[in-house]
């Protein structure tokens, strides 16, 4: 807690904003409690004031969770792993992994990572909450994994005056997820005004994939084969996502939707993809566009998209469509393309000449 007013002094704030975060909310309501005079506020995003439930403490986690729970932060520092239980919607993102898995080696051993746990597993700060004075915000999200939206009611109720916000949500760390949500929600809370949501509109290449006859190979193969192949070739594909740096944005049926920097490498994935999965006796088509797209926070929008998924609904088993724009884009690539002809796209404004990867892409 002594780096708290450290840290104030050396920025020269007189008061600042506490905004903590899980466990970090251990030490942030004792500070506050402490030291009003340097606190102007505190949001909690996800935090708790004591892990282990107890009989006049019915919102922790049961007893037999703690035993396995260290054994895990032992054996399994420097994995990642404490993105599936703290961020789950960000598990899926393999650079995110391996990135998380190596601050996790910078910043502690196995070993002392198991006695922070037990740390925090042992601390109770239940007795401060009626103590803080300065005005405070508390968020938690409903279908949280890791610390349940119990521990955020319990602070809210126990605090005084506490303003409680409840989000939809699996995640607890406060940058997985809806963090615009999160953030606008501090800021209204911090300075009186609530952002109104801005579109943030960006050029991207947008790529759909989708398996060509899904349905007939789901209706003979059954569902728990189909289940199995169907997540192979998801695993398949993500792994050529991250090799060509794309960026997932969601599985639509069965296939996926993701952006790029650029339409020569939307084009090579794409290519990777289909070639990889035919080891699996699967064909799959594929449409590339590039355009203006706007960016939410947990999908994309705009004209773009549509006439992304328009494209890639035209291309034949094994065939990578894109449109004219990104021709012209990715001229000097090495791509060679053949004239599909004009279409009209349904949705889409005008006519579309498109265009099919020549020399299997």
């Amino acid at each position: 807690m002594a780096d708290i007013p450290a840290v104030l002094d050396t920025v020269r704030s007189k008061r600042a904003t506490v905004i903590a975060n899980i466990g970090g909310g251990m030490l942030a309501m004792p500070y506050a409690a402490a030291h009003p005079e340097r606190v102007a506020s505190l949001v909690l995003v996800d935090c708790f004031a004591r892990f282990v439930r107890a009989p006049d403490f019915p919102a922790g986690s049961p007893r037999t969770r703690v035993g396995a729970n260290l054994r895990s932060a032992e054996q399994n520092t420097g994995r990642g792993v404490m993105i599936d239980a703290f961020a789950p919607s960000a598990a899926s993102d393999e650079r995110l992994r391996r990135a998380w898995a190596r601050y996790e080696r910078a910043a502690a051993t196995p070993g002392s990572t198991k006695a922070i746990v037990r740390l925090i597993y042992e601390s109770d700060v239940r007795d401060v909450l009626p103590s803080i004075r300065v005005p405070t915000l508390v968020i938690h999200r409903r279908d949280a994994t890791g610390f349940g939206v119990t521990h955020g009611r319990y602070l809210a109720e126990h605090i005084p005056g506490a303003k409680y916000v409840e989000m939809p949500g699996r995640d607890n760390l406060i940058w997985a997820g809806n963090l615009e949500a999160i953030v606008a929600e501090i800021q209204g809370f911090v300075t009186g005004i609530r952002p109104a949501p801005e579109p943030r509109r960006i050029l991207s290449t947008v790529l759909f994939t989708d398996i060509v006859g899904s349905t007939e190979r789901a209706a003979a193969l059954g569902d728990d084969r189909w289940n199995a192949l169907l997540a192979e070739h998801n695993r398949l594909a993500r792994r050529q996502l991250d090799r060509f740096g794309g960026t997932e944005i969601k599985v639509v049926g069965d296939g996926f939707l993701a952006t790029f920097d650029g339409p020569a490498i939307a084009v090579r994935c794409a290519g990777a993809i289909r070639d990889e999965v035919r080891e699996l006796g699967l064909e799959v088509r594929a449409g590339v566009h590039v355009g203006e797209i706007e960016v939410l926070p947990d999908d994309i929008a705009g004209l773009a998209v549509h006439l992304g998924a328009r494209v890639s609904a035209l291309a034949g088993p094994g065939e990578i469509l894109v449109s004219s724009t990104v021709k012209d884009l990715v001229v000097g690539s090495g791509l060679e393309f053949e004239d599909r002809g004009s279409h009209v796209l349904k949705g889409v404004p005008g006519e579309w000449r498109l265009f099919a990867v020549a020399g299997g892409g």
